[in-house]
């Protein structure tokens, strides 16, 4: 069943998550609905905020003609859709700015410099620890999406020159939802 995508203004992509102690049938079936969801709205990544969770969750899938042929080779041990439950960058180097946009912020996109590698560390849907590393836009996706469960949105990572072209958009979109900005 595909979920509400909460858009900006709604309080709850400000929220921090809540770490989960332990993955259950219940956080398996969020995180189908969160894919499906996900696909259903043509994006590339969710988090648990999106769809009016505060768990520690999030799902992101990168279809292999989105990267380019360097990104593929360096991605492909990493099994899509990737569920990730209390993720967490432990490292990032290097920088990419590219083109970014947010389920949350329909029509509005803008570029943002983000780290080009990251390891990440996070819980699968066994509760088994997991390490990858990633570069490009599951990079950017990875950074994106645990973002949000910090309660960061990707127009915090907007310059200011890019976030001014935008405003009129955000004010209107925030009016719509609630007015949290």
């Amino acid at each position: 069943m595909a979920l509400k995508v909460f858009k900006y203004g709604e309080e709850v992509l400000r929220e921090n998550s809540i770490p989960v102690d332990r993955v259950t049938e219940v956080h398996r079936q969020l995180m189908a609905e969160m894919v499906e969801t996900m696909h259903d709205a043509g994006g590339v990544g969710l988090a648990a905020q999106q769809v009016g969770r505060t768990e520690r969750i999030c799902v992101i899938d990168i279809p292999p003609k989105s990267q380019t042929d360097e990104e593929a080779l360096y991605n492909a041990p990493v099994p899509m859709p990737l569920k990730l439950v209390n993720p967490e960058i432990i490292h990032q180097e290097g920088t990419q700015l590219d083109q970014e946009g947010c389920l949350s912020f329909p029509k509005i996109g803008g570029e943002l410099v983000r780290a080009e590698f990251v390891t990440c560390q996070y819980l699968d849907e066994n509760n088994s620890v997991q390490i990858i590393n990633a570069r490009g836009l599951l990079a950017r996706a990875l950074q994106h999406e645990i973002d949000h469960l910090n309660g960061i949105l990707y127009i915090d990572r907007m310059s200011a020159t890019e976030r001014l072209q935008y405003a009129a958009k955000l004010k209107k979109l925030a009016k719509a939802n609630g007015g949290v900005r």
